[in-house]
């Protein structure tokens, strides 16, 4: 995979192109590609020529950072003020914050352009991104199939070369998975590690945005610039990380432990197993030390998931009434009817199912049966892989158990295509740093990623692994031709 941002930074420095100039390239592109994809679903291409000329007058006053002046996106739950911020849901129809989100304000400061919002499944809630009330975005690699979910229009605007990097969410997956079925990185931070601030809530003790990029270097300079403790965040953390991008490549991977846990394997088709294993080869030629683990508690990952996240889903999405904002219903004979049409009509299949399973699991007579088992198994999880981390520097496993789903795949129940995000949702659980990063195509051309899992604020570790393997490795899975190829 190749750096972007760098790259684009030294053009701009040196004066072979303007940031208005670049910003034109990129509008042009997506212009053109985004009837292809349908990966931006708000287009903000008036300020971003005003951000492009701000950019330019930091160049040329000397007040430059590596991010002054590139183009990139946010996914369309990450508010910008003034700017059209729907969660691809009915029921946000219209809605414009009036404020920034902690992570945009800090990249505006540095001069980054913002080109628009990208399509996701409604309220983050999916694995496909096919919930979207403006439907689905399409996979560069292969438009027959989806780009994952949820933060599946960021993925698809990086893979298909019309936005430089974007923002994401995860909450159980949804920067990493649809990195792997799109053939990207993306990086799931410590929770805490970034601010949550302006990040329209799913599950807030899960929730973490993320970065989605062409290589581990720009994904690496996108997190320096964004990480940080923010006091309009109290679960943000103090933590100093250094600048992580510019230690990238100073440091083998000898005596590396990585551990390899079998359950991670379960059910992974052979195709696929290999491909990750292979890589795994790779790092031990170089090295490091291979570790047999077992961590049964896996198992249970899913269900605690579910069964949390829903259960915060009906706590946050209760906000959503018809009352002060976004889509209400037309007919109605009193304040009970109006919320209740509102909801009927403004929330989504796959969301409704959510909130459902959520309030059940919080209701009077359910709630020790499920939530409080829920939590406690949630310890169970942090502890096992706190446990782990004592025993090797980083875990090694699938980011997913299949390469990207054709369009319209339903599995044979919603259940079905939960099991998708078995691989992703322990990193969640447990507050975890993981990447994301391609290792080949499978035999369809379809992306297979790999999962660098770490402890608490481990960022610069698996950073760093994750860059070993993208500069030793063989590329065998490419870029994707059209957008802006500089």
């Amino acid at each position: 995979m190749k750096e972007i941002i760098a790259p684009l930074s030294k053009m701009l420095s040196s004066g072979e192109i303007s940031s208005v100039e670049l910003t034109e390239k990129y509008i042009s592109a997506i212009e053109q590609e985004n009837k292809r994809y349908n990966a931006y679903v708000s287009l903000t291409f008036d300020k971003a020529r005003q951000q492009a000329q701000t950019a330019d007058k930091m160049i040329a006053e000397g007040n430059a950072t590596l991010l002054t002046g590139i183009p990139m996106t946010l996914k369309d739950n990450i508010c910008s003020d003034g700017d059209l911020t729907t969660c691809c849901s009915k029921i946000l129809k219209g809605f414009r914050p009036y404020y920034d989100s902690t992570v945009w304000s800090k990249l505006k400061a540095q001069g980054a352009v913002m080109l628009g919002k990208t399509n996701m499944d409604e309220f983050a809630m999916g694995s496909t991104s096919e919930t979207s009330c403006y439907g689905a975005p399409l996979n560069p690699r292969n438009v027959n199939h989806v780009t994952g979910g949820s933060s599946g229009g960021v993925a698809a605007a990086v893979a298909g070369n019309i936005a430089a990097y974007g923002l994401g969410s995860d909450t159980g997956g949804s920067v990493r998975q649809p990195a792997s079925f799109c053939g990207i990185v993306g990086l799931k931070p410590t929770y805490g590690a970034i601010s949550r601030y302006g990040l329209i809530a799913y599950g807030s003790s899960l929730d973490q945005i993320g970065v989605l990029a062409n290589s581990v270097k720009d994904t690496a300079v996108v997190f320096d610039a964004i990480s940080g403790v923010d006091a309009n965040d109290q679960t943000s953390v103090d933590f100093n990380f250094g600048n992580i991008a510019d230690t990238l490549g100073q440091t083998d991977v000898k005596g590396l432990k990585i551990g390899i846990a079998k359950e991670y394997f379960d059910g992974i088709n052979e195709e696929m197993k290999s491909a990750i294993l292979d890589a795994v080869k790779l790092f031990e030629a170089n090295g490091a030390e291979i570790i047999d683990i077992s961590l049964p508690v896996l198992k249970q990952a899913l269900p605690v998931y579910y069964i949390i996240a829903c259960a915060e889903a009906s706590s946050n999405l209760g906000r959503y009434d018809g009352i002060r904002y976004g889509y209400r219903a037309e007919s109605f004979n009193d304040v009970e009817e109006m919320i209740l049409k509102t909801r009927t009509e403004g929330f989504g299949d796959e969301v409704k199912r959510r909130i459902m399973l959520g309030t059940y699991v919080l209701s009077s007579g359910y709630y020790d049966a499920y939530y409080k088992k829920a939590c406690l198994l949630r310890e169970n999880l942090i502890s096992d892989f706190e446990e782990i981390f004592d025993k090797c520097d980083i875990l090694i496993a699938p980011t997913a158990p299949n390469t990207a789903f054709p369009l319209n795949f339903k599995g044979a129940s919603p259940v079905d295509m939960y099991l998708s995000d078995i691989a992703t949702v322990p990193i969640n659980i447990t507050g975890v740093p993981a990447i994301s990063v391609p290792v080949k195509n499978d035999s369809n051309g379809l992306p297979i990623g790999m999962q660098i899992i770490g402890k608490k604020f481990s960022e610069g570790a698996i950073l760093n692994a994750a860059y070993f393997y993208e500069k030793t490795a063989e590329d065998k899975v490419g870029n994707v031709s059209g957008g802006v190829n500089l």
